[in-house]
C-alpha cells in the first residue's frame, strides 16, 4: 500500500521514518519537492502534494490545521480513498494554545465534509511529533486510539497503527475524534505548561480478571 504523507514537518517526517522503517511505500507531498529544506528525506520520495494524493491509497494529513482546508481542497479527487487525519484544531486563546472546534464537531469530522468521498479517520493526534517513530522504544506499549465510521477499512488503518509500535484502539465512529482532539490537548498541555516534558505517552492498562484489590502502600 502506498501512503502519502501530506506535509513533512516534524509529524509528517517522523511517521514516514516510522513507516518506512516497517517496509512501507512512503511518498512526502510538499509544495516545492526541489528545496533544501526537504534533504533530511529521500529525494525520491518527495512530490507535489497533488501527485502524491494521486498515486497514494491512504492520504496522512499532517499539516497546521489552519493549512488544512486548502490542503485538502488542493489533493484532487479523494474519492475511495483512506485519510488518515492527524490534526488537532489549535489557536492561540487568552490562556495561550487551545482547541478551537469541539463539543459539536471535530477536525475530522470538517475533513470529512471537505472530502466526502473518502473514508476519514482521526488517529495520530495525541502524542508528540518526537514520540511517532519511537513507540517501540517505551517500556510498556502506547496507545493510539482510531476514530472513524468505516469498519470494512478500520482494519487497515490500525495495522498502519500497530506498525509503528503503539497499541491501536478502536474508539468508535468519527464523531469520537470531538474527545480525542481534547485528549490530543491534554497531552500538550502536559507537555508545554505542566512541566512533563515531550518523551512520555498514555498508555491502556487492565487490571487481571479476579485480581483481588491490594491497597496501595503510602
Amino acid at each position: 500500500m502506498r501512503i502519502a504523507i501530506i506535509g513533512a514537518g516534524n509529524v509528517g517526517s517522523a511517521l514516514g521514518r516510522g513507516w518506512l522503517g516497517a517496509g512501507e511505500d512512503v511518498v512526502f507531498g510538499v509544495p516545492d519537492p526541489a528545496d533544501p529544506k526537504y534533504n533530511s528525506l529521500p529525494r525520491e520520495r518527495l512530490r507535489s502534494p497533488l501527485e502524491a494524493a494521486r498515486t497514494a491509497e491512504t492520504v496522512v494529513l499532517a499539516t497546521p490545521w489552519q493549512a488544512t482546508e486548502a490542503a485538502v481542497k488542493s489533493l484532487g479527487d479523494l474519492s475511495g480513498k483512506i485519510i488518515i487525519d492527524c490534526t488537532n484544531p489549535l489557536g492561540i486563546g487568552p490562556n495561550g494554545l487551545e482547541l478551537v472546534l469541539g463539543h459539536n464537531t471535530s477536525a475530522g469530522e470538517q475533513v470529512a465534509a471537505w472530502a466526502p468521498a473518502a473514508a476519514v479517520f482521526k488517529t495520530l493526534n495525541q502524542i508528540g511529533a518526537e514520540n511517532m517513530d519511537k513507540a517501540p522504544l517505551f517500556p510498556v506499549r502506547p496507545v493510539m486510539f482510531i476514530a472513524g465510521d468505516d469498519e470494512a477499512r478500520k482494519p487497515v488503518v490500525m495495522s498502519l497503527i500497530a506498525k509503528l509500535g503503539f497499541e491501536a484502539v478502536d474508539a468508535g465512529p468519527l464523531r469520537i475524534a470531538r474527545l480525542l482532539e481534547a485528549y490530543g490537548m491534554l497531552w500538550i498541555d502536559q507537555a508545554l505548561n505542566r512541566e512533563r516534558g515531550r518523551s512520555f505517552a498514555f498508555a491502556l492498562i487492565d487490571r487481571s480478571p479476579g485480581q483481588a484489590a491490594t491497597p496501595r502502600s503510602e
